[in-house]
């Protein structure tokens, strides 16, 4: 009934409409007004049509995630395309479906992840009306609403059915496979040669840290598509090669980072299983208070300061991991470089912090010259390369602890959720979902890809999919009683 009446509403409206511009148009004998109506008309029906499709719009954003390419609107402006323009459809279509059916979106409402989320959000608004570059902060704040809203808040009203699980999966997995056969066609090319490795990664990433940090973060979803492939299909040993495609294509991108997440997620699936995970962060936290204290005290951190002359780019890969041992490596020296820098400017604004999306623009009197590298002009205007650190500068100390509890709750929840679950199905992407999370933190310690569409698109994923996990728990329980 309530239907039947929206719909006479409607009919009766769009007749009214109808009849007065073409008053107007008979009035000023003009047909042209006679467009206002009929425009309308197609506005309504791309934009009924567009909310009704929301579900195959948030399956193609994840399709074109790991596809996109970084697009230069201008000079100062840019956008992940197209995945960015999904984004922002989907934030525009969440809104109004959370103004519209507001039940729809309770139990994603009362989480606790995506009240930390709003807290972290407040802050970032608080941290921009301080900031030192209030545009970048403002464009900052709006990127980070339109990545949050259909990640967090739309993706646990769409995984319902384990199909809706197994597609998400495809969706991700597939084009990413794509990806890495042509790169690894394209670099034998060049032999393999560690030299080259970038010449390959256009135009789906920006360089080979981008690149196999995704790749590893996808190592375990496509794990457990293997492990839930029945045994009596064919499709089973097809898996098997596609995943030793993606670790041939890890090992031959060349990063140390992503090979050290993805020791670490191997651990951590002990880890989780053995419900330490929170000894395993108080451990951490623990080492890296001792860590910073000790080389901050009298000054230690000098005594790492590098050789300007002899830290390099070394072409050989053997001889790039020599270099990191020994310190005389380029990208971990410039990192100290910029590290200094920062520790220097949270000391400065430690509670606001300079502002999301300033740092490039003000940390260059920040930094010492000891540390100085043949590489520090930055012309790839990268940041701190270390994103806990990044938050802090940026956001203060408080936008780090905030960051931290989320973080934290995260890994807690998905190990909480690995052990409640009866369906191995749903355990099972519960701890697929944590090692996600173990290996994007890891990599975060050298970089700060949580502000890149792709790992940034995993991680805040990964945050709804806790969510939906969560709404499937009582689902289970509720059976169950």
């Amino acid at each position: 009934m309530h239907g039947l009446r929206l719909n006479k509403i409607s009919t009766i409206f769009y007749a009214l409409l109808f009849l007065s511009f073409g008053a107007i148009a008979i009035l000023q004998q003009n047909l042209a007004w006679m467009a206002i109506p009929f425009g309308l008309i197609l506005f309504n029906l791309v934009v009924t049509f567009i909310i009704n499709k929301t579900d195959q719009l948030f399956w193609l954003l994840l399709i074109f995630l790991p596809l996109s390419t970084e697009l230069n609107v201008t000079t100062s402006l840019g956008i992940d395309f197209p995945d960015e323009v999904f984004l922002i459809l989907l934030t525009a279509i969440t809104i109004a479906k959370m103004i519209h059916q507001p039940a729809l979106f309770l139990s994603v409402f009362l989480s606790p992840i995506l009240v930390i989320i709003s807290v972290q959000i407040l802050w970032i608004i608080i941290s921009s009306c301080f900031s030192t570059e209030p545009i970048l902060s403002i464009k900052y704040l709006l990127a980070k609403i339109w990545y949050i809203v259909p990640f967090v808040l739309l993706s646990p009203i769409l995984l319902k059915q384990q199909s809706d699980w197994k597609k998400l999966a495809l969706c991700l997995c597939i084009p990413m496979l794509i990806v890495i056969v042509q790169i690894l066609i394209r670099f034998s090319f060049y032999g393999f040669e560690f030299a080259n490795i970038k010449k390959t990664m256009a135009p789906f990433f920006r360089n080979h840290v981008n690149y196999s940090s995704m790749l590893v973060c996808l190592l375990p979803i496509g794990w457990a598509i293997w492990k839930f492939t029945p045994n009596n299909s064919s499709n089973k040993k097809t898996i098997i090669y596609f995943l030793l495609i993606a670790v041939v294509g890890l090992i031959l991108a060349y990063s140390r980072g992503a090979w050290l997440a993805l020791i670490v997620g191997l651990l951590s699936i002990y880890i989780f299983q053995k419900k330490k995970i929170a000894h395993a962060i108080a451990v951490s936290i623990v080492s890296i208070i001792i860590f910073i204290a000790a080389l901050i005290n009298n000054n230690n951190y000098l005594k790492f300061a590098p050789d300007h002359d002899r830290t390099i780019f070394h072409s050989n890969f053997s001889d790039h991991l020599s270099a990191t041992i020994s310190m005389k490596d380029i990208s971990n020296a410039e990192r100290f470089h910029r590290w200094v820098a920062g520790i220097r400017m949270i000391a400065v604004k430690p509670i606001v912090g300079f502002g999301p999306n300033s740092f490039y623009k003000q940390y260059k009197p920040y930094t010492v010259s000891s540390f100085k590298t043949w590489v520090s002009n930055n012309p790839e205007h990268s940041t701190v390369h270390n994103y806990f650190l990044l938050v802090a500068i940026e956001q203060g100390i408080f936008g780090l602890m905030i960051f931290l509890v989320l973080l934290i709750w995260m890994l807690l929840k998905a190990q909480q959720l690995y052990h409640q679950f009866q369906s191995n199905f749903y355990s099972t992407i519960a701890m697929v979902t944590g090692i996600i999370i173990v290996m994007i933190t890891i990599i975060n310690c050298t970089s700060d890809m949580i502000e890149t569409d792709k790992i940034g698109g995993i991680f805040w994923l990964s945050a709804g999919v806790l969510i939906a996990l969560n709404n499937q728990l009582n689902i289970e329980r509720k059976a169950v009683a």
